[in-house]
């Protein structure tokens, strides 16, 4: 059998009942963060209120929520939506060797089509977002090198074969129909590495919008009989020649396909930046709370990079003055800074004015980076910071972060999180709602119809 078909037997035959506890308790906190932080960008996010102006004046059957708005529309238009708003805040889990955020994709392609269809339980949304997420996962782990080399940006590429595995699922695609949805996606998936070099653009904010879409739309045509390719993925002309030049690790792409679901291997994020800074959001609040040092002490500090994460860097001076919110939380002179000044990193300190704040910014001018050639990938997540001040310097390393799946965040401190996204919603959630709606999807699975008892009695 061919990889693409061994992948997509996989994805069509498994069922909720094949999943760990552990896989189906980290895929419905997955759940509650996605919807989170698809709450807070409803008002903070770049850009995110064009593609729902689009999504209403386009019209059509109210089939889908656009999550914060309480208003329905088309179900590609939903996944459009939601998919931009999901990782307009970065501030959803990742996978820390993987290099993807694969929710910010596949639940927003997942409750489009649960909704659209109708009578979807939550234990087959559940199962949808598990086998999205574990493919996304698997496709980057594979690819060992960086896309950035060949001008790809990789995310959100691998991201769309995810939602597309998802929203296949809850339309039942059988094995042929999954190789003609891959292929399809195939045909539609692109994001390009040149936004990072582009301070002003907000592509990096709301990209996932263009993958949760073409993953709904790819499966809604293989339902409609669109025959694609019979190797999507490593065929002659395939994925991995066309975005990765042939190079990828096939046993990382199938090592314990069906017995660990790599979505349940995710950091959930405390702060809300790239998980790349992250290292260095903790070192700065141990430096800062250990050795009560205060911003204006501070005459020097440095950072030491994965060569992974050398782009929140560079180039230097653009970093120092983010222009948007989603450059500066691709910015570690940035958040660094911000770390040291409010000793923490919240919602907030990306805000227009807090991007201004002439403190914050002669704190990041202090910022110089080195990076460690001699680091793995897998070391990615880690870093270390030094910062001098006229009493000494001050040396924090930090291998994983808080969040990390070995420094987890608690349960309770994720719905902490949720609640304090909920209050930026575009129509106010009261607290006894939000109540609810965590109480609904930390018992997702018993859960009978996700369009009635979660999306619209969880007042969404």
């Amino acid at each position: 059998m061919s990889l693409s078909g061994e992948l997509a037997k996989h994805i069509s035959s498994v069922r909720y009942e094949d999943l760990s506890p552990c896989t189906v308790e980290m895929t419905k906190r997955t759940i509650l963060d996605t919807l989170g932080v698809i709450l807070a960008a409803n008002t903070l996010g770049e850009g995110c209120s064009a593609f729902v102006k689009l999504a209403v004046q386009s019209g059509g059957p109210r089939q889908s929520t656009m999550i914060g708005y309480r208003m329905k529309v088309p179900a590609l238009q939903a996944a459009f939506v939601n998919g931009a708003m999901a990782h307009a805040m970065d501030f959803e889990e990742g996978h820390g060797e993987a290099l993807v955020h694969a929710s910010a994709a596949t639940i927003p392609a997942a409750i489009a089509v649960a909704e659209a269809a109708g009578q979807i339980s939550g234990k087959e949304l559940i199962t949808a977002v598990a086998l999205g997420n574990d493919l996304t996962c698997r496709l980057g782990l594979a690819i060992e090198h960086s896309l950035l080399e060949t001008g790809w940006y990789m995310p959100p590429i691998l991201g769309a074969f995810g939602a597309a595995a998802s929203a296949g699922k809850l339309l039942s695609l059988n094995e042929q129909q999954y190789l003609d949805a891959f292929s399809l996606v195939l045909s539609q998936s692109t994001c390009s590495a040149e936004l990072i070099n582009n301070s002003q653009s907000l592509i990096r904010s709301v990209r996932d919008a263009f993958s949760a879409k073409a993953g709904v739309m790819s499966s809604m045509l293989a339902v409609e009989g669109i025959s694609g390719f019979t190797e999507p993925f490593e065929g002659r002309m395939g994925f991995f020649h066309a975005f990765a030049g042939g190079r990828y690790n096939l046993l990382r792409l199938v090592e314990n396909l069906g017995s660990v679901f790599e979505g349940a291997n995710v950091s959930f994020k405390p702060w809300p930046s790239c998980g790349g800074t992250h290292a260095f959001i903790e070192a700065a609040m141990r430096i800062r709370n250990e050795y009560m040092i205060k911003p204006e002490e501070i005459t020097a500090v440095e950072v030491i990079v994965n060569p992974v994460f050398q782009m929140l860097c560079e180039p230097a001076q653009s970093k120092r003055r983010p222009a948007t919110a989603i450059d500066a939380k691709f910015s570690l002179p940035f958040v660094t800074a911000t770390a040291l000044h409010y000793g923490n990193v919240g919602l907030d300190h990306f805000a227009a004015e807090a991007l201004q704040n002439e403190q914050v910014l002669k704190l990041a001018d202090k910022v110089v980076y080195q990076i460690d050639h001699a680091a793995a990938r897998a070391e990615a997540v880690g870093g270390a910071l030094k910062v001098i001040t006229g009493r000494g310097a001050f040396y924090v390393k930090v291998d994983k972060p808080f969040g990390h799946p070995e420094q987890p965040m608690s349960e309770q401190m994720l719905m902490t999180k949720f609640r304090d996204c909920a209050r930026y919603a575009e129509r106010p959630l009261s607290d006894e709602h939000i109540d609810q709606l965590v109480e609904r999807v930390m018992n997702l699975e018993q859960v009978k119809d996700v369009s009635q008892d979660l999306m619209d009695r969880g007042v969404l």
